[in-house]
């Protein structure tokens, strides 16, 4: 999946606080997005899918920030939790996405995500067929609702500006590779 249905599925994970503890809500949403955008950062460092991407290890993170959140509820804890609750999210759902591949239409890579525990690579289930695909942007516009119209200020706009991202990044994602023959090195 592309990075903006990573971002977007943050906003949904703190949502609710949007209804029943609004003034956390923006520090839960902003925390939730920089998760949701982290384990790409392995794009520009390492190998993507596997140097940031944890689908297990996170989880131990979820669960002692978790705990830490309730004993001492600051927002340094909070935003924690939020943080590696939608990194492990982002985690898992790339397993559903096709493979890590500059062209991932070509269904050519069997490798999903990385998980260290088990040293090996999981095959893509290719629900979401490549990041970008019409179904990528369908997902990221659905997904993006709750940041719309549930949120105001910067979660609302950064919300929107994630929305606008993903429609320019699925409209030339197919050329990606081509106009960025150093994302093959």
């Amino acid at each position: 999946m592309m990075s903006p249905t990573h971002i977007a599925t943050g906003v949904v994970i703190a949502a609710p606080f949007a209804i029943f503890a609004p003034e956390l809500a923006p520090l839960a949403a902003v925390s939730a997005m920089a998760g949701g955008v982290f384990p790409d950062l392995d794009l520009f460092v390492g190998v993507h899918r596997k140097t940031l991407h944890f689908p297990v290890y996170y989880w131990g993170a979820v669960a002692l920030a978790g705990v830490l959140a309730v004993l001492v509820p600051t927002t340094a804890t909070l935003a924690a939790f939020f943080f590696f609750l939608s990194a492990a999210v982002h985690s898992v759902a790339d397993w559903f996405c096709g493979g890590n591949e500059l062209r991932p239409w070509e269904n050519t890579s069997e490798h999903a995500v990385f998980v260290h525990p088990l040293d090996r690579w999981l095959r893509p289930k290719r629900l979401i067929r490549w990041d970008g695909s019409p179904e990528d942007l369908a997902l990221t516009a659905v997904l993006s609702l709750p940041g719309l119209f549930l949120f105001e200020g910067p979660v609302r706009l950064l919300t929107a500006a994630t929305l606008v991202v993903a429609v320019v990044y699925a409209a030339v994602r197919k050329r990606v590779p081509d106009l960025a023959p150093w994302l093959a090195e």
